[in-house]
């Protein structure tokens, strides 16, 4: 058997059709974008094609997308853009306790400096309350920033509602969509979003590059200074490869059948639970990211079950990929309510878009070994 690539929210294989795209940006053209001459023209163009197709895909118009250098450059740049705009008049941000860590962490280095920063809540499965977001918008708020999907449980929150209320409160609305992104259907206006964090590593494209929708009219300070490169908002020279990269991923995504992927994430969740024993899903069970599944396996360490899958050539993980390496514990876990014990008890698969039945099928096979084995080592030792 082939490896088994289930961590998929961690990032994804670089497409062969989106390398190929790239190739010519890194050897025959090879301008600077900035240059008045063909060379530079070259390049130029090719980020404008991929600006294009990017904004498209979202409802946005081609100068309301910029450059980053992925998914938390955007994130950093949302956070504290608008606080260092708004700041003093305006001092309140309201996020969400299961928030990917850069946003988690840039409120908390923000509250150090003056921002008050409400943390809302989510229930078992991972959704906030609408009127508690509503209730707790005031005078003072300046942004609201909500994700679109969970990167370790999947829940996809109703941002259509969320931008209701933050248009009817006259609040600016951001949501980081790096895991939804091309999954589900995203549509700034129609959903009334004023920032939106994009990235092409999710989605079969390079490593090192995303996106930061930014609607037109929207007051927003820099980060990076320099040159002047995109549009005066974000300098640095574009990574035009990257971008190449980037723009063919989002147009070979409509080639993607996520309908198929989430038949075949049911299919893995109904095999777990119903053949492994005191196992049960985290999150919802609709309303859910259609690649995810996370998974809590009683009297289990999931770092270990993951290291044995891993000798069969099968790779998962046990959250957040940003996280892997702290040995913290999930934020997003413990939002819902699971137990350390649960916590350290739960694996996360993702899916991809070349995941097949005959690898679900051996998955469960092999992880049935091997929790049977665990849970028996443990009766073992506790007797």
């Amino acid at each position: 058997m082939k490896p088994i690539y289930l961590d998929n929210a961690a990032t994804t294989k670089l497409d062969k059709e989106v390398l190929k795209s790239m190739q010519p940006y890194l050897k025959e053209f090879y301008g600077n974008p900035s240059s008045a001459h063909i060379k530079g023209q070259e390049t130029k163009n090719a980020i404008e094609k991929a600006r294009k197709i990017i904004a498209n895909s979202i409802n946005a118009k081609s100068e309301e997308i910029y450059f980053t250098s992925g998914g938390t450059e955007s994130n950093n740049w949302t956070m504290k853009g608008i606080f260092f705009k708004s700041f003093p008049k305006k001092n309140q941000i309201i996020t969400t306790k299961i928030e990917h860590d850069s946003i988690i962490k840039t409120c908390k280095w923000l509250e150090k400096i003056g921002a008050k920063v409400i943390f809302l809540n989510v229930n078992r499965e991972g959704f906030i309350d609408l009127k508690e977001l509503e209730k707790s918008i005031t005078k003072k708020t300046m942004l609201v920033s909500i994700m679109h999907a969970n990167n370790e449980i999947g829940t996809i929150q109703n941002i259509e509602e969320i931008g209701k209320i933050c248009k009817k409160k006259g609040v600016i609305f951001h949501t980081d969509a790096a895991q939804s992104f091309t999954k589900i259907p995203l549509d700034v206006k129609n959903m009334n979003l004023d920032l939106v964090t994009l990235n092409a590593h999710k989605i079969y494209g390079p490593k090192g590059i995303g996106a930061l929708f930014i609607k037109e009219g929207t007051l927003i300070e820099s980060l990076l200074h320099g040159g002047g490169h995109e549009r005066n908002l974000r300098s640095g020279t574009e990574n035009v490869p990257g971008i190449v990269g980037f723009g063919k991923a989002v147009e070979l995504s409509k080639k993607i059948d996520c309908k198929k992927i989430s038949k075949l994430r049911n299919f893995l969740i109904e095999e777990i639970i119903g053949k492994i024993p005191n196992s049960k899903l985290n999150g919802p069970k609709e309303n859910r990211l259609p690649n995810n599944a996370n998974i809590f396996f009683e009297n289990t360490e999931g770092e270990a079950v993951g290291a044995y899958l891993e000798n069969y050539r099968i790779y998962v993980s046990t959250g957040s990929a940003c996280m892997s390496n702290t040995g913290a514990e999930s934020h997003v876990l413990k939002a819902i309510r699971l137990s350390p014990k649960e916590q350290d008890s739960s694996i996360r698969f993702t899916l991809g878009k070349d995941t097949t039945e005959k690898e679900i099928k051996y998955v469960v096979k092999t992880l049935l070994k091997i929790i049977e084995k665990m849970r028996k080592a443990k009766e073992i030792k506790n007797d």
